[in-house]
């Protein structure tokens, strides 16, 4: 069973990653592999959304309740129903030591109920969790712009890593 718990330091504030994470209607502009989104339930607390992953052969559909804590900047996921025995997906945000980053910790557990998907999908999943980081890196550039206000170069920079890891 797959876990990853990654840390990365990103030049945006906590709010904006945190808001980035949030919009899930917005996946399937920028995510690899989603194909969809669709939000059942919207609050202030929490999202009930369906995801539809493809990659190659493979498409999946699953729901899970999204619990956002805007005060303490930490999103926790489960599974509510999908092709998954479980699935843990938990984001904390946090203004790095330099006081204009977001250090951000991710968490993601979860196994497939078909052991042939779970073969399949797994010696892929480290490097699949890094590109989905790297793309919502990618996306605080677009919908940010440049945090440190130099030319152009940067955020290019950043979007040749975010697609290169």
């Amino acid at each position: 069973m797959p876990v990853v718990k990654q840390t990365r330091i990103v030049p945006f504030l906590p709010e904006q990653m945190f808001d980035l994470v949030v919009d899930v209607a917005a996946y399937p502009e920028f995510l690899p592999w989603c194909v969809a989104s669709r939000i059942r339930e919207k609050s202030e607390t929490h999202v009930v959304a369906d995801l539809v992953i493809g990659f190659k052969m493979v498409r999946e559909r699953f729901t899970s309740r999204v619990s956002l804590d805007r005060p303490n900047l930490t999103i926790d996921t489960a599974l509510v129903e999908g092709p998954f025995k479980h699935l843990t997906n938990n984001w904390r945000f946090r203004l790095a030591d330099d006081g204009k980053s977001t250090e951000i910790d991710i968490y993601v557990d979860f196994a497939f109920r078909s052991a042939l998907l779970q073969r399949l999908i797994e010696p892929f999943f480290e490097e699949a969790q890094k590109r989905l980081i790297g793309a919502f890196e990618k996306r605080a550039y677009q919908r940010y712009g440049d945090p440190a206000g130099s030319s152009s170069a940067t955020a290019n920079n950043a979007s040749s890593a975010a697609a290169t890891v």
